[in-house]
Order: C-alpha cells, then sequence, then structure tokens
C-alpha cells in the first residue's frame, strides 16, 4: 500500500522572531497537524500495512529543509511542486489532484488545517474533485478487510464518531491521533543524501491561479491598560457610564 502525505511549510510559532518587529525571515517548520499525519503514516509502515511513503509540499527550494526533515522521519520519497505563489486551497487541491492521479497512492493522510491561515478546507476540496471518500478530523485509523477500508475515529463537537471509507480515500488527523516523533541529527545526514524530486505544474498539466489576494497584513491595535477600581459600585458605574455595556 502505498500512502501520501501532503504538507505544508509554515512559520514557527515558537520562534521568536515570528512576534517580533525586527523580524528579518522567520523560521519554518512543517504544519504540526501534518507532521502527525507523517508520524501515522511512518506507523502504518511499521505494522507492515504499507510499503511506500511519499511526502509532497508544494513551495519554492526554501522549503527543502521542511522536506529533509520529513525525510528525516522516515518518509520513503519526497516531492516538492516548484510554485513560490501564495496558493489559496482551491489551487493546493487541484496541484494535489494531479500529483495523485500521476502517484496512485492507496490513501492520502494530511492534517486538518495549516496554522498560518487555518483554512480547513484542503483536504475537503481534494475529496470532492478526486470523487474519493474523507474522513476529516481524524484521532485513530484501522484498516480493515486487507486494507480495503479504513475505520476512522473522528473528533466531533458531540464527542467521537467512527466511520469506515473504502478506499482510495482521503484521512485528515486531529491532534490526538498521535505524537510525532523528534528527528535525530543522524536522520537529518542521512535525509541530506536523498534525492527530492522536483515537478512543475506544467509537468503535472494542471494550470492555477489564485482566486484569493491579501491586500494587507497588520496588527491588531493595542488595549487600553486596566484600571484597579474600589468597589462593585464603582465597577457598575464604569460599564454603564464608560464601558457602556450595561
Amino acid at each position: 500500500m502505498k500512502v501520501l502525505v501532503p504538507f505544508k511549510s509554515v512559520p514557527d510559532p515558537n520562534d521568536a522572531t515570528v512576534a517580533g518587529a525586527a523580524a528579518s525571515m522567520p523560521k519554518s517548520v512543517i504544519n504540526p497537524f501534518d507532521e502527525i499525519a507523517i508520524e501515522e503514516a511512518l506507523r502504518i509502515r511499521e505494522r507492515g500495512e504499507a510499503a511506500e511513503i511519499v511526502g509532497v509540499t508544494i513551495g519554492a527550494s526554501a522549503v527543502d529543509e521542511q522536506i529533509r526533515a520529513a525525510l528525516a522521519m522516515g518518509v520513503d520519497r519526497a516531492i516538492r511542486i516548484d510554485d513560490s505563489r501564495a496558493l489559496d486551497p482551491y489551487a493546493v487541491a487541484r496541484i494535489l489532484r494531479a500529483l495523485i492521479e500521476k502517484e496512485a497512492p492507496h490513501v492520502v493522510i494530511m492534517g486538518k488545517q495549516a496554522v498560518d491561515d487555518d483554512s480547513n478546507q484542503v483536504g475537503q476540496m481534494l475529496a470532492g474533485l478526486l470523487g474519493w471518500p474523507q474522513a476529516t478530523f481524524v484521532s485513530k485509523i484501522e484498516f480493515l478487510d486487507n486494507k480495503t477500508r479504513a475505520r476512522c475515529t473522528r473528533e466531533t463537537d458531540a464527542g467521537l464518531e467512527v466511520v469506515a471509507i473504502e478506499l482510495p480515500a482521503i484521512i485528515t488527523t486531529d491532534l490526538r491521533l498521535n505524537e510525532p516523533r523528534y528527528v535525530s541529527l543522524p536522520g537529518l545526514m542521512k535525509a541530506r543524501r536523498k534525492p527530492i524530486e522536483i515537478l512543475s505544474c506544467d509537468q503535472l498539466r494542471v494550470t492555477v491561479r489564485p482566486l484569493t489576494t491579501t491586500l494587507s497584513t497588520s496588527r491588531p491595535p493595542k488595549r487600553a491598560a486596566g484600571t484597579r477600581v474600589d468597589s462593585v459600585e464603582e465597577l457598575m458605574a464604569k460599564l454603564r457610564g464608560e464601558a457602556k455595556v450595561l
């Protein structure tokens, strides 16, 4: 069974330069939800249920560092779609569809959302474009009937929901699925010697253009400092007279 794992490079939320005004180029990492997807693919292979794990990302050469990290975790083969544009979820889904039609995986496992834009759309759009079943927000995966179906436990607002889907399918991962392994230094050194297959949208015979444009990005205004009050009566008076919320 071949498992395809799309992943995205995002700014490291733990990097101080992300929040600092003097930031030049913040450090990037694999999107945390996608890292969970990679870990789950590795565990599936370790159980003997997968023969190959293919990692794929879209971006310029700057994302090769995150590709090396995925290879160091244990991904068998890595593909980078060379496109430096700021692509919206629909464009990403169309590119991934073209690659999936070329690679013909049995299952695609990916993070439920990226932590930079929080769109939570690519997995669902990709399933729709392919006409494949989907299981989203998954916290447990089991393969059934000689790996022709998957039983997935989903995280929902109402609790846990268990669904069974036919393969091939799209599965998006939630936080409680697993804890990703740490990348070792020897693993990183070995990953630097592994090849990265680079493809273009032209090679995949797909033409996409972003349908949304970011006009500006700005920080929210600073909140005024709070004040102390000496009594409930003073608090109520300020809420009525100054804040006008009562």
